[in-house]
């Protein structure tokens, strides 16, 4: 089964973008009648100038932290905190809005009981932060406009519920160094990507395992691919490669995927040595 990537198109529901919009008017004039900047007021909630930028623009999804630090800080009487609820409705919404052509990859997942990932040029989605998620969309080309970015990004964060579920699906990965040494966002985003890594791998539902760039042979030439077992049914392979997904099915083929990750897993670091080599790359800037 192949399905090429299209423009997207996502399930019926309320859009949140008058919401954000609403909100970020409300920042805004708070903000001035308190004589602050952006810069300001993001240094004071420890915020960068340009999220309060796009918050302000209704470009971002404000988080429930900003808005109960800005109450306070802007005197705001509850008015901000009285959107956070509202809000939150919102963002639970936009994360089952999946594109068209990510959707039966989506529904196998939230409902496997194993997945087994192996990644050579990112962090897998189910890891990802939220900064991390949201920088890959932003340079991503052709680019995608701010709704589509922050659809995605409620959508990916939407999906990592199932690593708190229980029973949680019992998940593997094999990441290349390169991957985890490329700081993608910059380095603060990579710093905190680096971080929520190491804290998912401690997991015991989770087995994290680092692919060496010293490795003389290496089984996944191929490219990256995820095998993913969802309850009751059969092992399954998925591909992304050049903005074309694949879900393969045929058992032999997912046979040769379920051999190559075995080869990939036995070449690679082990969770111990891998999470050792992680923290190691923490203190190196």
């Amino acid at each position: 089964m192949t399905v090429s990537e299209q423009p997207d198109t996502y399930d019926d529901g309320e859009q949140s973008s008058d919401l954000n919009r609403a909100i970020g008017k409300q920042v805004k004039v708070l903000r001035e009648r308190g004589e602050f900047t952006q810069k300001e007021l993001g240094d004071r909630l420890g915020y960068s100038e340009d999220l309060v930028s796009s918050i302000e623009r209704g470009r971002r999804t404000p988080q429930r932290e900003f808005l109960d630090a800005a109450d306070e800080l802007l005197s705001a009487g509850g008015l901000l905190k009285a959107a956070i609820e509202d809000v939150e409705r919102a963002k639970a919404k936009a994360r089952v809005r999946h594109p068209a052509w990510f959707r039966d990859y989506a529904r196998l997942e939230a409902d496997a009981v194993e997945i087994n990932f192996y990644n050579n040029h990112d962090i897998p989605g189910l890891l990802q932060t939220e900064r991390r998620a949201r920088a890959l969309y932003h340079m991503r080309k052709p680019l995608l406009d701010e709704d589509t970015i922050e659809q995605r990004v409620a959508s990916r964060l939407g999906r990592q519920k199932i690593l708190t579920r229980w029973p949680p699906p019992m998940v593997t990965a094999v990441i290349e160094e390169a991957v985890l040494r490329r700081p993608l966002g910059g380095w603060e985003v990579h710093k905190e990507q680096l971080e929520q890594v190491i804290k998912l791998g401690q997991l015991r539902s989770v087995e994290l395992q680092v692919m060496p760039m010293d490795r003389t042979e290496h089984a996944g030439m191929g490219g990256p691919f995820v095998l993913l077992t969802p309850k009751g049914k059969p092992q399954v392979g998925y591909t992304e490669v050049q903005n074309n997904t694949r879900l393969a099915t045929d058992v032999e083929e997912v046979r040769i995927l379920a051999a190559r990750y075995g080869s990939i897993r036995a070449q690679a670091l082990t969770p111990r040595e891998s999470m050792e080599l992680m923290e190691s790359m923490l203190g190196e800037r």
